[in-house]
């Protein structure tokens, strides 16, 4: 396949930065690994692909028996359309050295229509240059398009009984938008073939163009001379503001002329305790937090999972839909530690079992400590809606919410480790070395919840039993290492 070839992905690619389209032409082993969440929404996306077929019924296929294959695409398109078909997945072209896969491509009594299935729940401006590509290959392929749109998730719907794909899925026509865009597409095909037949690498340096509208994946080879920690870690400065700091040749904490440097109160609290190896401790303001608790203390946290096509009875496309929770109890200052747990059976929805048993553990009196509120919050707010017969026990469990994470995010503690961090991910090893999540098998919530979703989808492949501790072992030791914390600053 000729290396000046464009597609519609590496035009896209090509438009955020004409680099990253060299080095995927050119030097694609430099890629960057496709982390497994990512590569969770890819195959979130097929599926959706696949799912959106059935608002156009019994089409032909036209896909490729593999991604080297695409010309074989191209000429089943063009023979679907000799034989008289009126609806082809998968249809494929190619006009002056630009493919094109488009999803689905109807003929009805208006002529030709392009229809782009996005999981997403609505239409971004990446998505007008796409379909405009498309658009512009497909009709100067000879087919005269009269429309095209671009099929995405409607949020608002939400499941009753039988999935509703017409509900599911919004149509909404982006013909304007592409015609406007248009004009322009000749000449940045123009330019970015001459970006991948050039001799040399781009001259681009790192920017905000690196994650818009895209994350690029050769951040690891454009990104090399930055250290693991930067201004580009000073927490909630504004992204134009660190790029301002890194073309003045400004990349570590104390590199920062804090005379010249407009930062607000926590972020000169992060750089001067970096660059003085300074901790920070607020001694009163974190005793009236201690001693504001009232026990027994529940220490709770919950897993979720938010499927793009909803799975249950009152839920709605990304809805994150509780299906595990751990729980640490504490009678007393000096009792010993209890541990009670619920992890969800993937065949069923997963919500009742979980409301029940967590009336049960929480008791109906004393603290219960979760890190960030707004989320422990929302997920049981989202299931008093859905499940009104529990909202008494469940709104008692909300009003005895107290978040851990205040001390943290108001930085009456912190310490250089925290890296301007308070997620519990960097507070953990900075205040409980001890302990940490290397040494499990599940680091983090997106592995959790990925994992658990696709034994919902009857696509898991491992070992359930293995998997299912595994998913035991990590949310226990979110709600252990709140524990460690409060212990920490109990001694203060």
């Amino acid at each position: 396949m000729s290396k000046s070839r464009l597609s519609k992905s590496t035009f896209i690619r090509g438009l955020q930065c004409e680099k990253s389209l060299y080095l995927y032409k050119h030097q694609y082993r430099l890629k960057d690994p496709t982390p497994s969440s990512l590569q969770a929404v890819f195959d979130q996306g097929t599926n959706i692909g696949l799912l959106a077929q059935e608002l156009f019924p019994n089409g032909a296929d036209a896909s490729p028996e593999n991604h080297f294959k695409m010309f074989e695409s191209v000429r089943k398109t063009q023979k679907f359309i000799s034989q008289g078909e009126s609806i082809i997945y998968e249809a494929t072209f190619l006009y002056n050295n630009v493919l094109a896969a488009l999803d689905i491509l109807v003929k009805d009594n208006d002529g030709w229509k392009a229809y782009e299935v996005k999981s997403s729940t609505k239409v971004s401006e990446t998505y007008i240059k796409d379909a405009a590509i498309q658009y512009h290959t497909i009709t100067n392929s000879g087919v005269d398009l009269k429309d095209i749109s671009i099929v995405h998730i409607n949020n608002q719907y939400t499941r009753e009984g039988e999935l509703d794909i017409h509900q599911l899925f919004t149509i909404e026509s982006v013909y304007d938008q592409v015609l406007e865009f248009l004009p322009r597409i000749p000449n940045e095909v123009r330019r970015l073939k001459n970006v991948i037949e050039s001799s040399e690498i781009p001259n681009v340096d790192i920017g905000p163009h690196c994650s818009d509208p895209y994350d690029c994946d050769f951040k690891g080879t454009c990104w090399k001379h930055i250290p693991d920690y930067s201004v580009f870690n000073i927490s909630r400065l504004n992204k134009d503001k660190k790029f301002d700091l890194y073309n003045q040749g400004v990349i570590t904490l104390d590199d920062i002329d804090l005379s010249q440097t407009d930062l607000n109160p926590n972020q000169l609290l992060q750089v001067q305790s970096e660059v003085n190896g300074t901790t920070h401790i607020d001694i009163e303001e974190i005793r009236n937090f201690t001693n504001g608790l009232i026990y027994p203390l529940y220490f709770l946290d919950f897993e979720t999972i938010g499927p793009a096509v909803p799975k249950y009875n009152g839920s709605r496309p990304y809805q994150q839909l509780v299906f595990q929770y751990s729980l640490h109890i504490q009678e007393t200052l000096t009792s010993v530690i209890e541990h009670r747990e619920y992890l969800a059976d993937p065949s069923q929805d997963p919500r009742i079992g979980f409301i029940e048993q967590l009336i049960e553990d929480c008791g109906t009196s004393g603290d219960i400590l979760v890190y960030n509120i707004g989320f422990e919050r929302g997920k049981l707010n989202d299931l008093i809606d859905v499940f009104p017969e529990f909202s008494n026990e469940l709104l008692g469990i909300v009003n005895r919410l107290k978040d851990l994470m205040i001390p943290f995010q108001q930085k009456w503690y912190y310490t250089p480790e925290m890296k301007g961090s308070y997620s519990i991910k960097y507070v953990l090893p900075a205040l409980v070395p001890e302990l940490s999540y290397n040494d499990l098998d599940i680091k983090e919530g997106g592995t959790a919840s990925n994992t658990f979703l696709s034994m919902v989808n009857g696509t898991f492949a491992g070992d359930v039993e293995e998997t299912r501790n595994q998913l035991l072992e990590y949310c226990k030791l979110d709600t252990f290492a709140m524990v460690k914390i409060l212990e920490k600053l109990l001694l203060i």
